[in-house]
C-alpha cells in the first residue's frame, strides 16, 4: 500500500467530520436560536427587561470567573471595571450624540470594554504583584478608592445622581432606533453570545490552561518556567475588558450610570452569582447570573428584606454545596449516563419537600420580626403567603418554629438517605462502566 492510499484511509470519513463540527458548534447555534426565540415566548415588558439584565450579568459574572474560577484570584472590587465601563460609555454616547458622529450604538460597548481593559492594566500592574489574601485586600482598597472618588469628582461621575444618556439620539442603522426594549434585548443578546464565546475560547487556549495551573499550584507553574505574576496580570486585564463591556451594555440598557455601580454592593452581587452558580466551571456563572437576577427582580416585589435571603442562600451554598449549582448538576452526569439517576431522583424529591417546609418556617419568622421592628408603626397585622394574621399572637410564632424545626430535622435525615442512595448508584455506575 502506497503512502497516498494510507493517507486516504487515515482521514476521517465525511460523516465523522460533520458530526465533529456539529458537536463543536451545535451548542453555540442552539444558544443563538434560543436567544432569538426567547422574546417571542416571553414578550412582556418585564420579561424583556429581565432578560436584558440577565445577558449583562452573564458577561459580568463570567468576567469575574476568569479571576476567581480560572486563576484563583479573589477580588472584592470587580465592580470598578463594570462601573467605569458604564460611565465612559455614557459619556461617549453623549459626546457622539452632541457632535452628530455617525457611529452606531451597536459598537459603543467597545468603549466600555476598552475602558475596562485600560484600567485593568493600570490596577493590575499593582494588585497582581501579590496573590491570595494580599490580592483580595488590594482589590478591596482599589474598589473603595474608586467608589469614593466617584462621589468627589462630580463633574466626571455626576455625584449621587450619576450620568444620564439617551440611546435613541445616536446614529441609526437600517432605521433601528433602539428605543423599544426588544431592540435593546437583541443588542445585549448579540454581545452576550459573542462575549461568552470569546471567554470560552480563552479557556481552551494554552493561556487558559496555565491560568488553571497558577490557580491550582503556582509553585509548580513557576518551576516549569511560567511567570505567575504575568499570568495573573493578563487574566486581570482581560477580566476588566469583559466587565467593561458588561458595564457599557448596562449604560445602554438603563440610560443612567451612578456611583452605586462601582461600589461594594455590585462587587458583592457578582461574587454571589459566581459562587451560587459554581466557580471553576464555565457554565456555573451563567446559571448563577440567571438565577440571582431573576430572584432579585422577583423577590424585591415580594419582600423588602430580599437581600437577607440572598445572604442566607449564599451561606448555605458555600457550606453545603461548595461547587455551586453547576457542580451539583455535574455530579449527576455519571448517573445519567449509566441510567441510574431515576433510582436516586425519588430521594432528592423526598429531601426537597421538608427543605421547603423549613424555608417557609424561617421566612415566616424573618417577616414577622421585620413587621414588628421596622414596620412597628403599621401595627402587627400582616400577610404571609396570602394568609392574614397578627404577628403579636403566639400561634403564628409556634407554627413558624414548628415548621422550621420539623422541616430541618426531616430534611437532614432525608438528605442523609439521599447521600447513601447517590453513593450506591455511583458505585453501580462505575461498575457498569468498567464491565463495558
Amino acid at each position: 500500500m502506497d503512502g497516498s492510499a494510507a493517507g486516504a484511509l487515515s482521514r476521517d470519513p465525511p460523516s465523522d467530520r460533520a458530526k465533529g463540527v456539529l458537536a463543536t458548534y451545535g451548542i453555540w447555534m442552539a444558544a443563538a436560536v434560543a436567544l432569538a426565540a426567547l422574546p417571542h415566548i416571553f414578550s412582556s415588558g418585564l420579561a424583556l427587561s429581565t432578560m436584558s439584565l440577565m445577558g449583562t450579568m452573564i458577561i459580568f459574572a463570567l468576567s469575574y470567573n476568569m479571576l476567581m474560577g480560572q486563576t484563583g484570584l479573589l477580588s472584592f472590587g470587580h465592580a470598578v471595571f463594570f462601573g467605569l465601563g458604564g460611565f465612559l460609555t455614557a459619556h461617549a454616547m453623549n459626546l457622539l450624540a452632541g457632535n452628530h458622529v455617525p457611529l452606531p450604538l451597536a459598537v459603543v460597548p467597545l468603549v466600555g470594554g476598552a475602558t475596562g481593559l485600560v484600567f485593568g492594566i493600570i490596577f493590575g500592574a499593582v494588585s497582581t504583584r501579590r496573590a491570595g489574601t494580599a490580592f483580595a485586600m488590594i482589590s478591596l482598597g482599589i474598589g473603595e478608592l474608586v467608589s469614593s472618588a466617584a462621589l468627589i469628582m462630580r463633574h466626571v461621575f455626576g455625584g449621587e445622581d450619576g450620568i444620564t444618556t439617551n440611546r435613541t439620539a445616536l446614529a441609526r442603522v437600517w432605521g433601528i432606533s433602539f428605543g423599544p426594549q426588544i431592540q435593546v434585548y437583541y443588542l445585549i443578546a448579540a454581545w452576550c453570545l459573542a462575549s461568552v464565546a470569546a471567554m470560552y475560547a480563552l479557556t481552551r487556549t494554552p493561556f487558559g490552561r496555565i491560568c488553571n495551573a497558577v490557580r491550582d499550584n503556582p509553585e509548580r507553574a513557576r518551576f516549569i518556567g511560567y511567570n505567575t505574576q504575568t499570568v495573573r496580570f493578563i487574566a486581570y486585564s482581560l477580566s476588566g475588558l469583559f466587565a467593561g463591556i458588561a458595564g457599557g451594555l448596562s449604560a445602554i440598557n438603563f440610560e443612567i450610570v451612578n456611583a452605586g455601580q462601582l461600589g461594594a454592593t455590585q462587587s458583592g452581587a457578582v461574587i454571589l452569582m459566581t459562587y451560587i452558580g459554581g466557580i471553576g466551571g464555565f457554565a456555573g456563572p451563567i446559571i448563577g447570573a440567571i438565577l440571582v437576577t431573576y430572584l432579585q427582580v422577583m423577590l424585591s416585589d415580594v419582600t423588602e428584606v430580599w437581600q437577607l435571603y440572598f445572604g442566607l442562600l449564599f451561606i448555605g451554598m458555600v457550606m453545603f454545596v461548595p461547587n455551586g449549582i453547576a457542580g451539583l448538576i455535574a455530579r449527576q452526569v455519571p448517573l445519567w449516563q449509566a441510567r441510574r439517576l431515576r433510582r436516586v431522583a425519588p430521594f432528592y424529591l423526598i429531601s426537597l419537600l421538608p427543605g421547603l417546609v423549613a424555608v417557609a418556617g424561617l421566612s415566616m419568622i424573618v417577616e414577622m420580626t421585620y413587621q414588628l421592628t421596622v414596620h412597628a408603626s403599621d401595627g402587627p397585622a400582616m400577610v404571609f403567603c396570602h394568609v392574614p394574621f397578627n404577628a403579636n399572637a403566639p400561634l403564628p410564632w409556634l407554627i413558624a418554629a414548628a415548621l422550621l424545626v420539623a422541616g430541618t430535622w426531616v430534611f437532614l435525615r432525608a438528605a442523609r438517605a439521599a447521600g447513601h442512595a447517590y453513593g450506591e448508584a455511583l458505585a453501580a455506575a462505575r461498575t457498569h462502566r468498567a464491565a463495558r
